[in-house]
């Protein structure tokens, strides 16, 4: 018997759209992101939101009042050197954490680039760092740096004798407790390069060899400049997340020697424990305020020089 094409049309199956083959809704993803919205609007947008208006008020834990005294809360905190040096010594930080952080990060994914089994358990072993709270992460090096620690001890195989307090004088302590937080974070920006570097076409770089390019020459001529997405991400996070540096600080110097390491976290902390709530708000808004200032230009930058 032979079958029109009309026919055989008509006893194909009638192929529907997704979701309303068997009368089911589509799936609608958005609503997995809720969760994380709620969180998100409930321990941090909604704290800084309520936070605000107190940095402009008296509030303190000695009194029942809470006055509204405008900006005299910043220029207390700036005439006492509270604020001012808070700021420098964030940016400081900031800066020499996330300078090493990225150089670290980026030579350590040009030698593990490769996939193989090596490379993998390098990367995992890097990694490692990451998982470790960053509290135990300034206990664990307080401990290494101390003057009768394991870095001293490695030193006087060299120099017999060498016993030196990396965390008793200020600008060693700063260099010190920022040297950490790079270690502590630098196996993350790690991931982001190599990943950043295996997306860049095979045939770009084997052109270059072909045309007698070095190794120097292809990275700084062809990888570095397609790296910069990458690099846009890992200088943006790492100092942004050096803005609001406060576990390892409290882990190994608590602010010290003097106010040596005394970012603008260190002194919201010591602020609300004296009792001057409205001072520790202070404070914090200023940190939101220099991160926004810093982040949003910085980012803008950074991105046009992705497209440039």
């Amino acid at each position: 018997m032979v079958i029109s094409a009309t026919e055989a049309a008509a006893t194909e199956p009638e192929i529907k759209a997704p979701g309303k083959a068997t009368g089911r809704r589509p799936v609608r993803w958005r609503w997995f992101i809720l969760p994380s919205l709620v969180l998100l609007l409930t321990f941090f947008v909604l704290p800084f939101v309520l936070n605000v208006p107190f940095a402009f008020s008296g509030w303190s834990s000695y009194s029942d009042d809470i006055p509204f005294v405008g900006f005299d809360n910043f220029s207390l905190l700036w005439e006492d050197g509270t604020l001012g040096g808070a700021i420098g010594i964030t940016l400081a930080y900031a800066v020499i954490a996330m300078a090493v952080q990225n150089t670290a990060a980026l030579g350590l994914a040009l030698v593990l680039q490769r996939t193989n089994r090596l490379n993998s358990f390098f990367r995992s072993l890097f990694f490692i760092p990451v998982l470790i709270s960053p509290l135990a992460a300034g206990y664990i090096w307080r401990g290494m740096i101390a003057p009768e620690g394991p870095v001293n001890d490695f030193i006087s195989l060299f120099s017999p004798g060498f016993e030196y307090a990396w965390l008793g004088h200020p600008v060693p302590a700063l260099i010190s407790v920022a040297f950490i937080d790079a270690w502590k974070w630098s196996g993350l920006a790690t991931l982001v390069y190599i990943a950043g570097l295996n997306s860049i076409p095979a045939s770009l770089l084997e052109a270059a060899q072909l045309d007698g390019a070095g190794r120097v020459r292809r990275f700084f001529q062809i990888e570095f400049p397609l790296l910069a997405p990458a690099f846009t991400f890992n200088v943006a996070t790492t100092l942004i997340g050096a803005l609001g540096a406060y576990d390892i600080i409290a882990a190994t110097t608590g602010g010290g020697p003097g106010t040596a390491t005394t970012t603008l976290n260190v002194a919201l902390q010591q602020q609300f424990k004296a009792g001057f709530l409205g001072s520790a708000s202070t404070l914090g808004l200023s940190i939101t305020v220099l991160v926004i200032a810093i982040a949003v230009p910085l980012v803008a930058w950074l991105r046009k020089r992705e497209v440039a």
